[in-house]
């Protein structure tokens, strides 16, 4: 805007409008010639209409956020020239777009019929509850069968998962898995310059080439949208192609946004490079921002007005109008019509829009979040394998179990699970009983026989089989397609988990350590959780976490692997947090996370204690107490709990490491005449109220060990939910210290065991 305009109050979208008129206006009409090989007077007259079409609905948006009656404006104005990438790419290519690649989406959903990007984009705008891919929970570009995957807002947090998705590609078709994707499909993703500079951004981007370098096909498009600056931070003006013009094993194309004929050119050849080497490209598309960063940004106060004005030379919209009438393809007066018109159906469709009813409830908005079908689920759980899916062990003689781990009365009305002889499926073989780190992987390998949609990779988990043997032999008998290692790098570890379920698979992804997961954190919390949010359930991001985590290693430690922290997982709305502490609910609770995540689309964290994946013992050494049998296909009912005794004095309530721990102490007030029985949580969310709720009120006493912190822990949900609930019995919690795990003996300080658990019962018992 120049200073004139600023002076005279006008706003930037009729400085640009009125610009735009003028200019084309003033043109003097041409004679008919070629425009460029490969490029008629059809394509650019298209292009056009999807780039006036963009503009439109920017200056839309802006004027029904003006009007209280919009709620999203950050616009595309300056980027229209990434239609042309609409142009060169197929309908069933996958895009995951930048918030300013609405061009793209409007020239890509114009080509496939019955589809209205006017009306649809405009419903996102307001909010409307017809929005037809997030259902009026926010402004984002997405259509199902526009193979368009709605993405968040948050910077570069896509590029892991666009990743994913152009692995998986290739992954389906080798392992006949069905995908809606084609086999010679191109994915597309595009980002800002301020992005590119992002840490996520500079992840994926590695682990794109570092793939292909492997000889793994990887055909992805990266679409750099350069307009020169970040909000308000300017990138140098040869910053990306310094930073990824030369980059072995990334394919570079560089071109002017604002030139219709190089972007087309351009974007063509890109999308067919990508097409036929099945290689990594990135594509340096030169724009400019037009009308600040959104509505509320104010770019006169950190820009300088020369700056301002020379981006509005640049319009790619203009230099579009004009190449057709330089080159005889239409008049100044033919395009001003076709202007108009476009200009006409926006303001119409959007006071058509403002009328359509938004989400009027809370179960409204949350419905896509935690779709449950527990029949289905359960069904899936037990669908039997192929005869030769699970080998078959010897004879159990049955571990020697205490009293406190027998199966409770199996007459009660719907209470807490009781081992497997709820379910009334036998065991599909006869095997010892065994540890929770051989149930896990015996788990998984009877998953990757019986399912071919399942994967498992993570850091370490191929050859070496897993830092604590955990997924040992699984690569060598699934083989590497199947089972293989991924970079160090826990962005990208969930990024492949993240594209390989939008293809079809159930990815079971393995974080190496709890701590570890910090690092990727957005991709569950940004990126996994939302999808089916934002587009009302039509995509979805099945798969199943494995972490291992927890504390009470011996000989070895640190913070770093034994994190005891939870709290950033259990408060994303919609995913299953699931934590076994014994042999036979691990196999029954990944079976059921799997299932759900296939039926349901559900995000599942397994959280695995890493100090009792090889335990044995429960009481004194040798009891082999700790070990189980696990079935093949028990189902454990997401949000139920396990009770262990019947005890009428007191209900101890842990999970993980907490549930030997409060045994060996329940076993020991027992000798003294006290009664107790021990819930263990295995869900901590959904927490297992119903359950928690009922042996509170069975002993009146309830005592919550919780290994977890004290402030942010498991047992601050639940001392609130039996508050909630109108328990009116006596509430006790035991907890871990607000501390970092420290190395050796100074753990024992600071973290929960036995004597404070024991401690803990006596005072409740005595008040």
């Amino acid at each position: 805007m120049s200073e004139r305009d600023a002076k005279a109050g006008s706003s930037p979208g009729k400085v640009l409008d009125d610009r735009f008129r003028a200019a084309v206006g003033g043109l003097t009409p041409g004679r008919a010639a070629d425009i460029a090989p490969g490029i008629t007077g059809e394509v650019l007259l298209e292009l056009f209409e999807s780039q006036a079409t963009s503009r439109q609905l920017d200056l839309a948006a802006r004027q029904l956020g003006a009007s209280k009656r919009g709620f999203y404006s950050i616009g595309s104005s300056g980027h229209e020239g990434n239609a042309a990438l609409g142009v060169a790419l197929r309908v069933t290519d996958p895009a995951l777009l930048h918030y300013r690649s609405g061009a793209f989406f409007v020239q890509r959903t114009r080509r496939v019929p019955g589809l209205d990007p006017i009306r649809d984009v405009l419903l996102g705008i307001v909010a409307a509850a017809a929005d037809p891919i997030s259902g009026g929970r926010h402004k984002v570009f997405g259509s199902k069968p526009a193979a368009v995957i709605p993405q968040t807002s948050t910077i570069a947090s896509h590029l892991p998962r666009a990743v994913g998705l152009a692995f998986a590609i290739d992954r389906a078709a080798r392992l006949g898995v069905s995908s809606e994707w084609p086999s010679d499909a191109v994915v597309l993703c595009s980002f800002g310059d301020a992005s590119a500079n992002h840490s996520t951004a500079a992840g994926a981007i590695n682990a794109a080439i570092h793939t292909a370098r492997q000889g793994v096909p990887l055909p992805i498009l990266f679409l750099c949208e350069d307009n020169g600056i970040g909000i308000s931070v300017p990138t140098p003006a040869d910053w990306i192609q310094q930073a990824y013009g030369s980059r072995a094993g990334l394919e570079y194309f560089g071109a002017d946004g604002c030139d219709p004929i190089d972007a087309l050119t351009t974007s063509t050849a890109a999308a067919a490079w990508v097409r036929e080497h099945r290689k990594p490209a990135f594509l340096h598309l030169r724009t400019v921002r037009l009308m600040g960063h959104a509505g509320s940004d104010v770019e006169a106060a950190y820009r300088r007005p020369a700056d301002i004005a020379a981006d509005l030379l640049r319009d790619p919209v203009t230099a579009t109008a004009r190449l057709l009438v330089a080159t005889g393809v239409a008049t100044p007066t033919e395009i001003l019509q076709r202007y108009d018109d476009i200009a006409h159906r926006v303001t119409t469709t959007a006071e058509l829009v403002c009328r359509e009813p938004k989400l009027t409830s809370a179960a409204s908005v949350i419905a896509p979040l935690a779709p449950t079908h527990p029949a289905q689920v359960r069904a899936d759980v037990l669908r039997q394998a192929e005869p030769a899916a699970f080998e078959t062990g010897r004879t159990s003689v049955g571990a020697q179990v205490s009293p406190l781990l027998g199966t409770a009365d199996d007459d009660r009305p719907r209470s807490a699970v009781r081992d497997s002889a709820d379910d009334p499926n036998p065991v599909a073989g006869v095997m010892d009983p065994m540890t929770l780190g051989q149930s896990i992987n015996r788990t998984l390998a009877g998953l990757l026989t019986r399912d071919r949609d399942v994967l498992v990779f993570g850091e370490d988990v191929g050859r070496k089989g897993g830092v604590y043997g955990v997924t040992k032999g699984l690569q060598k008998q699934f083989g590497k397609r199947r089972v293989f290692d991924t970079l160090l790098d826990e962005q990208s570890v969930l990024g492949t988990a993240l594209g390989t379920a939008l293809a079809g698979f159930v990815p079971i992804p393995e974080i190496q350590y709890l701590a570890y997961v910090h690092n990727a954190a957005d991709q569950l919390r940004g990126e996994a959780a939302t999808l089916s949010f934002f587009s009302a359930g039509q995509y979805r991001n099945p798969m199943v976490v494995r972490i291992a985590g927890y504390a009470y290693q011996k000989g070895f430690g640190g913070h770093f692997h034994n994190d005891n922290s939870i709290a950033a997982l259990r408060d994303i709305p919609g995913v299953v947090v699931a934590s076994p502490a014994r042999a036979d609910d691990a196999a029954a609770l990944l079976r059921t996370c799997v299932s759900a995540a296939r039926v349901d689309g559900r995000v599942c964290i397994y959280l695995e204690p890493i100090a009792l994946y090889h335990t044995r013992d429960l009481h004194e050494p040798g009891d082999n107490a700790w070990l189980a049998t696990p079935s093949d296909t028990t189902h454990a009912e997401i949000g139920r709990a396990r009770v262990y005794g019947d005890g009428t004095d007191l209900t101890i309530v842990s999970f993980a490491n907490g549930v030997p721990m409060s045994l060996r102490v329940a076993r020991r007030l027992t000798d003294r005449g006290i009664r107790t029985r021990v819930l263990d949580l295995r869900w901590l969310s959904p927490l297992p109220i119903d359950d928690l709720l009922q042996h509170a009120r069975a002993t009146g006493r309830v005592l919550i060990a919780d290994e977890t912190r004290h402030s942010g822990g498991v047992s601050e949900s639940l001392c609130a939910a039996l508050i909630d609930a109108g328990f009116d019995g006596r509430i006790a919690r035991v907890t871990s210290e607000d501390s970092f795990v420290p190395l050796g003996p100074a753990a024992d300080t600071v973290l929960l065991d036995e004597t404070r658990i024991e401690s803990a019962a006596g005072k409740l018992l005595a008040e």
